[in-house]
């Protein structure tokens, strides 16, 4: 016999607890299932700080019951295969769960596999990746005696595209500490043709590039990587270019791929949909769920919506992004229960990145769909008018303030 709940959540992440929680708090009266096996629940965006040594990394971890909003029933299982012409969801026990409602949010899956070598090499080494084990970044930051500092991101989307800098800017900074950056060269290769896509925070950020003396490397598509030998290797675009380019950085050919030998290695792992999604009825031809971009329902089945990072949308990957679009899939569903119909409200593609860019300071940037630059107001209540400039009050807010607030007000379900 299957079990029945008025709205089913898949992913204990972000997405999932604050949707509970709000709905929750909403309609007490609801009948809510969430499927999510983990019995912990990261603050993932305070990664970037634990690898710089500037955040417990325990202090990122919360047990998942603690925060299960109370009345919501936890499903501790797999979702596995959906069957939604019968609002049908199977987990990997072949437990059915039915529902009338259904928010789909079990964020990403890192799929070391789309470059080779990679798996083998990850979270070993001197090869290292905030995503997967910050502790292990900054056992390997605190080592390096100097040498080629390579950071390097995928051809797929990320968590946070600016992620892969931030953690740079810091290295930079410990190597100063370290008394080893003379004896350094910093590469940033990445497939982009840009360092940010705002061109008031690509400015500060190329300051930040100047003040470090890194070299950037445009238009490199990471393919593989051989740890033991420690040689990163590339397919390149057809944007190749460089800015502040090093003569003395040992580069190897062969065929069309081009291998950056390095004596440390950040990189964020390529990151794809879940398998479970990509094999569902919800998936588009990329592996990311489909949902209108402004209101997250799926375009094919009415009582069902996208949340976070699984969703296919044109903008970042981020818990802000998921901020803004949580109240929305929430009023859309109370409304179809209501009168069968969504409200007017609208996820506009906001995204922020706080992009750390060395310890205590920070540059926020705020988008949305089309690239504007949208700086919260509340930044001035913090004395911040130029938040695309470095300030020690944004570094504040990322390492206090943001975490404080996930805790304490977003997974209880209250609007931030």
């Amino acid at each position: 016999m299957a079990t029945h709940h008025q709205v089913l959540i898949i992913g204990g992440g972000t997405g999932g607890i604050m949707a509970a929680a709000q709905l929750k708090k909403q309609q007490p009266q609801l009948t809510i299932g969430l499927i999510d096996p983990a019995e912990t629940h990261y603050y993932q965006p305070a990664w970037t700080l634990v690898g710089a040594n500037t955040y417990k990394f325990e202090d990122t971890a919360r047990p998942m019951k603690s925060l299960i909003p109370k009345g919501v029933n936890w499903i501790k299982e797999y979702a596995n295969k959906f069957e939604p012409e019968q609002n049908k969801v199977i987990t990997k026990n072949g437990n059915e769960y039915l529902y009338d409602y259904l928010v789909v949010c079990p964020g990403l899956k890192n799929d070391t596999s789309l470059v080779e070598g990679l798996s083998e090499a990850i979270d070993k080494g001197v090869v290292c990746s905030n995503y997967t084990d910050p502790k292990h970044t900054w056992e390997v930051i605190k080592n390096f005696k100097g040498g080629t500092a390579l950071f390097t991101q995928p051809t797929t989307p990320i968590k946070c595209g600016g992620a892969p800098q931030k953690i740079m800017y810091l290295a930079a900074e410990a190597f100063k500490r370290n008394g080893v950056h003379k004896k350094t060269n910093i590469v940033f290769a990445t497939p982009g043709t840009v360092i940010f896509g705002i061109k008031s925070i690509a400015k500060t950020l190329m300051e930040v590039v100047d003040r470090h003396d890194i070299s950037l490397n445009f238009g490199y598509k990471l393919v593989a990587v051989d740890g033991k030998a420690q040689i990163a290797w590339y397919e390149m675009a057809d944007h190749e270019k460089y800015y502040n380019k090093k003569d003395n950085i040992k580069v190897i050919k062969d065929g069309d791929r081009i291998g950056i030998k390095f004596d440390m290695m950040h990189l964020a792992p390529p990151q794809t949909a879940p398998e479970f999604i990509k094999n569902s009825p919800f998936a588009l031809d990329t592996g990311w769920m489909n949902v209108d971009k402004h209101t997250l329902q799926s375009p094919d089945y009415r009582n069902v919506f996208g949340l976070g990072d699984v969703c296919g949308l044109p903008t970042a990957k981020t818990g802000a992004a998921i901020r803004k679009q949580t109240p929305i899939v929430v009023a859309n569903i109370l409304k179809l229960m209501e009168i069968n119909a969504i409200t007017n409200k609208q996820y506009n593609g906001y995204s922020s990145c706080p992009l750390v860019t060395g310890y205590g300071k920070m540059v926020l940037a705020e988008f949305d769909y089309d690239q504007n630059f949208t700086p919260d107001p509340k930044l001035k209540q913090m004395l911040v008018f130029n938040s695309d400039k470095e300030h020690w009050r944004l570094w504040m807010l990322k390492k206090y303030i943001l975490p404080y607030l996930y805790w304490n007000k977003m997974m209880k379900g209250i609007d931030v």
